[in-house]
């Protein structure tokens, strides 16, 4: 765990650090859990595929247990969207400043609730922000960011059976960015249920042979556009 600044205050993360020491680095965002198990192992599957990874704590210490999706619907809805955003633009400031990371710009990869927050967060410092891996989540409605100050490439994963984040509008996200001229592909994978990648399973979606799958495709194109 590390501590970084955060608009004034301070904030925390998980690190992890690649075998080699460095590499380009990536900005990992929770589910509606919190920093779970889950989230703390794809951060190590990044370090393990050569990234400096970092997932901040977007709760401040507070944890859903994967039983208790009452409690995990009310921490994300009560997170307050501004400090949530402070949060994850200083995780980016002090991945960029870290000895060990390498390239010129920052990663991020989100899940479920960090799917959507991925593309505030890319909308939010589009001068660091280079590569985005959203999976089963985008903003709707009212937490919609400006997708015009958007300049990273995105390469998004949802679910085809997915109550919180419909497949339709996840396609329908995909063409209006590409009028913007954005650099995007957003794959609705067929027969997928929401959280297919998730390592702790709490819905019973988990798909491994489709994370297989996905997971070279999706460090391939962080490491294309981060070096």
């Amino acid at each position: 765990m590390v501590e970084f600044a955060s608009n004034g205050s301070t904030a925390a993360g998980y690190l992890a650090t690649p075998d080699g020491g460095s590499g380009p680095g990536v900005i990992v965002v929770q589910e509606w859990w919190g920093l779970d198990s889950g989230i703390r192992e794809m951060a190590d599957r990044l370090a393990a595929a050569g990234f400096v990874a970092l997932a901040p704590d977007l709760y401040h210490g507070e944890l859903a247990g994967h039983t208790e999706m009452d409690k995990a619907g009310e921490l994300m809805t009560s997170l307050p969207p501004d400090r949530a955003g402070r949060d994850m633009s200083g995780a980016v400031d002090y991945l960029a400043a870290h000895d060990a990371t390498t390239g010129d710009g920052i990663g991020v990869m989100g899940f479920c609730m960090g799917g959507m927050l991925t593309f505030i967060l890319a909308a939010l410092r589009p001068d660091k922000v280079k590569a985005a891996v959203p999976f089963y989540g985008f903003p709707q409605g009212d937490a919609e960011p400006d997708y015009s100050q958007i300049t990273a490439a995105i390469q998004g994963h949802m679910a085809e059976n997915d109550d919180f984040f419909p497949p339709d509008a996840a396609k329908a996200l995909e063409t209006r960015l590409r009028e913007l001229g954005k650099d995007v592909s957003i794959t609705v994978h067929p027969g997928s249920g929401h959280a297919f990648m998730a390592p702790h399973n709490a819905l019973g979606t988990q798909d491994l042979a489709l994370a297989e799958q996905i997971w070279p495709q999706a460090t391939g194109f962080l490491h294309e556009h981060l070096g």
